[in-house]
């Protein structure tokens, strides 16, 4: 697969579980606790696959200022939600009811920014970034996924 197709795949299993997570309700302390820790997991080693390979392959292949902006507003997306989002979210009482509201402001930021890539950097990297070259770094994520247990 190659590194688009990986990333895209992974917005799609991340969504799902956060979609799942904001639906829940405080009496769902278990199920909360479980999709928490999926969701956890998720984004660390999506934005770990990401900053580490595709990101600075982008950044080097990267022809103008719109693709550093691109690429350093990507990585202020990730900051927010692994830096801010997350760890209040983490911090969170599962059964209390500001758990749900916690858990729906990660949904969206994740979903925005998943959007955001997929409408405008995974096309400028099919333009920047030969078949090859894209398989190859989708070779490499996932030889880095293993490596971090997914």
């Amino acid at each position: 697969m190659d590194a688009i197709g990986l990333l895209k795949a992974d917005h799609e299993r991340l969504n799902a579980f956060l979609k799942e997570l904001a639906h829940t309700t405080p009496r769902g302390e278990k199920i909360r606790t479980e999709l928490l820790a999926k969701v956890r997991k998720e984004i660390e080693i999506h934005m770990a696959i990401e900053e580490e390979i595709f990101y600075p392959a982008l950044r080097s292949a990267g022809q103008n200022e719109d693709d550093a902006i691109m690429y350093y507003e990507a990585l202020e997306e990730h900051r927010a939600a692994r830096d801010l989002v997350l760890p209040d979210l983490l911090g969170s009482d599962v059964g209390s009811t500001s758990f749900g509201g916690r858990a729906k402001v990660l949904k969206e930021l994740v979903k925005h920014h998943a959007d955001e890539e997929e409408d405008d950097m995974f096309p400028r990297a099919r333009e920047l970034l030969d078949s090859s070259t894209l398989q190859e770094l989708g070779e490499r994520m996932a030889a880095r996924k293993s490596e971090l247990g997914a």
